[in-house]
């Protein structure tokens, strides 16, 4: 019964709660409308929903949500980087050198 009432109830109880709101809205901004419900409509003491909702006398519910902000350490270390120039012998073939320079020196 309660899951009847989820998947069919509450849809058509929130349709029609909007349904009422735009109705009362419609009837605010339109007297011949507001007139054919109420014959008195037009006197300065007519007091309905339709005139509370006409002249912003509505009450809603204010909430405040906290906002909860996480957060995260970051540490950073700098990166040092070592480079050590070495000759190129090391990286040739056995039995290979740089080749040598063919003038003579004066």
């Amino acid at each position: 019964m309660k899951s009847h009432f989820v998947q069919i109830g509450k849809p058509a109880l929130a349709a029609l709660l909007v349904g009422v709101v735009l109705l009362l809205d419609a009837m605010a901004a339109c007297p011949a409308l507001h007139k054919m419900i109420h014959k008195d409509a037009g006197k300065e003491d007519h007091d309905c929903a339709v005139m509370m909702f006409a002249h912003g006398k509505v009450e809603s519910a204010s909430v405040e949500v906290p906002v909860a902000i996480t957060t995260v350490p970051v540490e950073a270390t700098p990166q040092i980087y070592f480079s050590f120039a070495s000759t190129a012998i090391e990286n040739l073939p056995l039995g290979r050198a740089p080749p040598a320079v063919s003038s003579p020196q004066v």
